[in-house]
């Protein structure tokens, strides 16, 4: 019999860092070892989420001022939130999700100037104590960054950014993550190899089995 705790990974970085790359693939080790995993990702993640990331992602958005830009990923957030994240939660699921309140703390705080008390007023309503249990951010070359990106077949507003912006979204992940070293941890993750992947699969089972008591095993 197996004791079930919902567990609550994210993964965070900039366009080209491979957070969902390397989110996808522990997606795929864990329904290998046949756990109960959900993998997600915002913007979107759930139906009406999706619709409003399709807003987001696009050049629509330019006629948005920045506090409206920053209310549309919140507004997405709690739709996902509701309609996916929580019910995994309560079904105690193991959650992935690629994104979360981080890049919107990097991005449209540090990144683009919006007030971080505003949008930590508006998370406290939404997701109320619910956080990661651990968040990988992933860190990458920018140059690196932009060769990947390049590669990409369909582009959105985010892999159109300047050196310099990305530069400072990423150093503010990392600043995050410098406040919080217990749920936060921080990879290079600027080779093309299989080594990230391999520490990220070490620290997720390091997790599980410090979270769940196992006693044997029955299917879910």
């Amino acid at each position: 019999m197996l004791n079930k705790k919902s567990l609550f990974i994210t993964f965070e970085g900039i366009e080209g860092s491979g957070k969902s790359y390397q989110s996808k693939k522990l997606y795929k080790s864990l329904k290998k070892n046949k756990l109960d995993v959900l993998h997600t990702r915002e913007p979107g993640g759930s139906p009406g989420a999706e619709k409003i990331r399709k807003i987001i992602l696009t050049g629509e958005i330019k006629k948005f001022s920045r506090r409206t830009d920053t209310l549309l990923y919140l507004a997405s957030r709690n739709e996902h939130f509701e309609k996916k994240i929580k019910p995994s939660i309560i079904k105690k699921k193991i959650i992935l999700c690629d994104r979360f309140i981080d890049s919107t703390i990097a991005y449209q705080v540090y990144g683009s100037g919006e007030s971080k008390l505003f949008v930590d007023n508006i998370h406290k309503y939404i997701l109320g104590n619910y956080q990661p249990d651990i968040t990988f951010i992933l860190k990458v070359n920018i140059n690196k960054a932009f060769k990947r990106i390049a590669k990409r077949k369909r582009k959105n507003r985010y892999d159109k950014f300047t050196k310099n912006f990305y530069s400072k979204v990423q150093k503010s992940f990392i600043k995050i993550a410098k406040n919080n070293k217990s749920r936060y941890i921080v990879l290079d993750n600027s080779k093309d190899d299989e080594s990230v992947e391999k520490i990220i699969l070490k620290y997720f089972f390091k997790i599980f089995n410090k979270k769940w008591i196992l006693l044997g095993w029955e299917s879910i």
